[in-house]
């Protein structure tokens, strides 16, 4: 079931634009391994439960996933063969704005060369370059 909010103020949103690295959720907080965005774009709640559903299954009972993005943008389209006009179209799909820098997914409880090969497995699915990123020492 992918992913979508409860309620929101406004059921269409405008595209808007993507600009700057990420300020916010940049960082390993949860997990001891991070997949960091190189790229800014949108990613599908279709793409995060994928993503979701295949580091789970490699992951199974060991280690602990945590997703650190949400859609919440609401993306419209016509359907095909409409002509011009009649206004914009219903909501397709729920997306999750990611700006470049931003933390996707973390992993817990898992040794280094684990978190490789399931953030590899993740890497595929995501239609943005990512990288693993290690938590800091404090």
């Amino acid at each position: 079931m992918a992913m979508m909010p409860k309620r929101v103020k406004h059921r269409k949103s405008q595209r808007g634009r993507i600009k700057g690295n990420a300020t916010r959720g940049n960082t390993v907080v949860f997990g001891d391994f991070g997949l960091q965005a190189v790229e800014g774009g949108w990613i599908k709640a279709q793409t995060i439960e994928a993503g979701r559903i295949a580091a789970q299954q490699y992951v199974r009972g060991e280690g602990r996933l945590y997703i650190r993005m949400f859609p919440d943008k609401s993306v419209t389209s016509t359907p095909l063969e409409t002509r011009m006009g009649k206004g914009k179209g219903e909501p397709d799909y729920w997306a999750a704005v990611v700006k470049p820098g931003t933390v996707l997914y973390e992993l817990g409880g898992v040794t280094e060369q684990q978190a490789k090969i399931c953030f590899a497995r993740l890497a595929h699915k995501m239609p943005i370059r990512v990288r693993l990123v290690r938590r800091r020492a404090v």
